[in-house]
């Protein structure tokens, strides 16, 4: 089955309430067809970040990635832009696939046949999800039919665990993560919550990854360039009151979960589904929105292993927060932050022989 996410022809009640009010809706929907949860509650994606302290060295990181004179730019809309994904069951037949990369792959077998939605373009990635044991499947540069299938590389992620990959393994993805759960869906605007943090890219990285990446692809060693998993935030000063309301839904969750560095390409796209229900007026939005109005986190106390995604639990908390709105992470401090806004409350290098990530397509 091909999924590019549901279409509902009108806003529901619940995302109007949310983006009045500024909280952020206490669940998202799972992928359409499926009632798999991308990955626990407790996993760093799904981790609210908007209180977490500002990166020593996010001046620097906005600086390298032209954040003065860069806005925001949606890599996704109507086909052939943005990731489609295809849902599958345990009745789909499985492929064993031969890989450029195989011992930084998971040997599969993976769910394939030909009539699946793959990424357009040199990427060329698949992303399946098994509904039955809600396991998801990424493949970077695909290939083949029938039986015989190739890729560069192939990761696999049970969503119902906190397992990264291990440390210098790449993924379909050159900081070693997965794809699908950094997507923005069509359904989950619609639904009036996006309650995980959005991949996007850089044109240049740092030779270096940060929890929970587990892979770099960088030009150079240069800590003024961000690592991979760098994590990025919407500044709560910047007012979203005059957006659209399905573009607040997206600015929101850009101001609580944040976004994080997983590939290479131009700087400040981010990225979605491929879905014809994409309205051209929301991606103009969010064109104008300016990425010196981001700030790098530092995410390194939300870490309770170096090997698990997992964050640390939450804080008891006492009355006067809405019940809709996640608790602080056992981790806050408050940092200085400009224009009255309210307090916000390691890196592992490696070598990389594999250039082929670092050579991407840049946009």
């Amino acid at each position: 089955m091909r999924c590019r996410s549901a279409r509902h022809a009108w806003l529901t009640l619940p995302l109007l309430a949310a983006v009045v009010l500024g909280t952020v809706p206490a669940a998202a929907a799972a992928p359409p067809t499926t009632t798999c949860q991308v990955f626990p509650a407790d996993n760093v994606w799904n981790a609210d970040i908007s209180t977490l302290p500002v990166h020593a060295r996010s001046a620097q990181w906005l600086a390298s990635t032209a954040a003065a004179t860069t806005n925001l730019h949606p890599d996704f809309g109507g086909p052939p832009y943005g990731f489609p994904y295809n849902i599958v069951d345990n009745t789909h037949p499985t492929y064993s696939v031969s890989f450029l990369y195989a011992s930084e792959s998971d040997p599969g077998p993976y769910p394939l046949d030909a009539s699946m939605s793959f990424e357009n373009g040199s990427d060329h990635h698949a992303l399946i999800l098994n509904k039955d044991t809600c396991t998801l499947y990424e493949l970077f540069n695909v290939s083949g039919s029938g039986s015989s299938w190739s890729a560069g590389s192939g990761a696999i992620f049970p969503l119902g665990a906190n397992a990264l990959r291990p440390v210098g393994w790449t993924s379909a993805d050159a900081a070693g993560l997965p794809i699908f759960p950094g997507l923005v869906r069509w359904d989950e605007v619609q639904a009036g919550a996006i309650r995980h943090a959005i991949r996007f890219t850089a044109v240049q990285s740092d030779q270096s990854f940060l929890w929970p990446a587990r892979h770099q692809a960088g030009s150079a060693a240069n800590p003024a360039l961000p690592p991979m998993g760098a994590r990025f935030r919407l500044k709560g000063s910047y007012d979203i009151s005059h957006f659209s309301a399905q573009a607040r839904v997206i600015l929101l969750a850009m101001q609580h979960y944040g976004l994080i560095l997983a590939d290479n390409g131009s700087n400040w796209f981010f990225s979605g589904t491929e879905d014809a229900a994409w309205p051209d007026s929301l991606l103009s939005e969010l064109k104008t929105v300016p990425a010196s109005q981001f700030e790098a986190v530092d995410e390194s106390g939300l870490m309770q292993s170096a090997n698990s995604a997992a964050v640390k639990p939450a804080c008891p908390t006492s009355g006067g927060r809405a019940s809709n709105v996640p608790p602080p992470v056992c981790v806050l401090t408050r940092s200085s932050r400009g224009g009255g806004a309210p307090p916000r409350v390691p890196a592992l290098p490696t070598s990389n022989p594999y250039r082929w990530l670092a050579s991407r397509r840049l946009g």
